[in-house]
């Protein structure tokens, strides 16, 4: 597989895994009940618009890169962790399912930034900003996980 492939595979797992998490997102911050969970839904509906622009800009690197964007038939659902849990107050499973999701994001945006690296610097300048937020978002969760499990 060339370099050029090889980015395109990263970005393209990358969109995925954004647009599962919008839809994560999205689901949690609705099906959530209680007092407890009000933060976390506000939360989780501010992060779906910072999720939808990273896999925007995702889109538009694979367009540049010679790529074509997946359509929905293509979409392998793999966040397990961040699903909606059965009983709708359960916040602490929503919680440790987004830092799960973070991890897995972060590790990629890792992944690509190595592939990238002599190869595509503008690639790799993006998932550099991208991984800042991914990171980001891990730290404001990972406070979340520490008030609520007190």
């Amino acid at each position: 597989m060339s370099s050029k492939e090889k980015i395109l595979e990263g970005l393209t797992k990358a969109y995925w895994a954004e647009i599962e998490t919008i839809m994560n997102y999205i689901a949690n911050s609705v099906n959530l009940d209680g007092v407890r969970a009000e933060e976390i839904k506000k939360s989780l509906t501010a992060e779906v618009a910072d999720e939808l622009n990273h896999a925007q800009t995702i889109a538009k690197r694979i367009k540049e890169l010679g790529g074509t964007v997946p359509g929905s038939m293509n979409l392998k659902a793999t966040q397990k962790a961040l699903q909606p849990p059965k009983e709708t107050t359960d916040v602490i499973s929503v919680i440790k399912g987004v830092i799960i999701a973070e991890d897995e994001a972060i590790e990629g945006y890792n992944k690509l930034i190595r592939d990238c690296d002599g190869v595509d610097y503008v690639t790799q300048d993006l998932a550099i900003t991208l991984l800042a937020d991914e990171e980001a978002h891990k730290t404001l969760f990972n406070g979340y996980l520490k008030e609520y499990s007190e």
